[in-house]
């Protein structure tokens, strides 16, 4: 998935982005809330983890204006507030989950993922199709029974692919969900990505390429 840590207290903020990261997540980070708004109006991403406390632009702010503009992401508002009365305000803004400080990283990225699936309503807690079983909260991938072993890459663009249910999904699109906003277009990534999948996934190979459209598991 796509995932936006906003978060001023730049220790916290990598840290998070380093675990996202090992979950095989794409993981852009912003230091305040007027870079958030930037960078949501620009990219499309699935979960956006929310400090409420930020410089430039209040976190209630940048929640306010996400609903507002019409904004799919799902929202992961963190506070040192731990009132019930926070929470609820938080909760009324529109965000969609709420975590307090200090939190465990185990735990925010479980809400993560479970905040990703609600962006496509219907997408299983376990994703399968021809053969291929794909946990992400075990970060484990099976074919016909058997163990595949993928790079984090090769994992989030496997979770793309299979989550589309036998639809295209482009190179773009791709390359806007499993890398971050860092990646250059004309590396020939995806590419190489959907080449070392084929090799590690066997056969009959299942993924299909549409030349000038995109790529899918029939």
């Amino acid at each position: 998935m796509r995932i936006l840590v906003v978060e001023d207290e730049r220790l916290l903020a990598d840290a998070i982005a380093e675990w996202l990261r090992e979950e095989s997540h794409a993981v852009d980070v912003a230091g305040d809330g007027a870079a958030a708004l930037e960078r949501v109006g620009v990219n499309d991403y699935d979960v956006v983890v929310l400090d409420r406390d930020l410089p430039l632009v209040h976190g209630d702010e940048v929640c306010r204006r996400m609903v507002a503009g019409g904004s799919e992401a799902r929202v992961l508002m963190l506070t040192a507030a731990a009132e019930v009365g926070d929470r609820v305000a938080g909760l009324s803004l529109g965000a969609d989950d709420y975590l307090t400080k200090p939190f465990a990283m185990p735990e925010l990225a479980a809400r993560v993922l479970a905040l990703g699936r609600r962006t496509r309503p219907g997408t299983p807690p376990v994703l399968r199709r021809a053969g291929i079983t794909l946990d992400p909260a075990r970060r484990e991938v099976t074919r016909d029974g058997r163990y595949v072993s993928l790079s984090k890459k090769e994992f989030a663009v496997l979770f793309e692919l299979l989550r589309a249910d036998g639809t295209v999904v482009s190179a773009e699109h791709l390359l806007e969900k499993a890398w971050d906003e860092h990646a250059d277009p004309f590396t020939g990534a995806v590419r190489l990505a959907i080449l070392k999948l084929r090799r590690k996934l066997g056969d009959p190979q299942v993924i299909d390429t549409l030349p000038g459209v995109g790529y899918r598991i029939a």
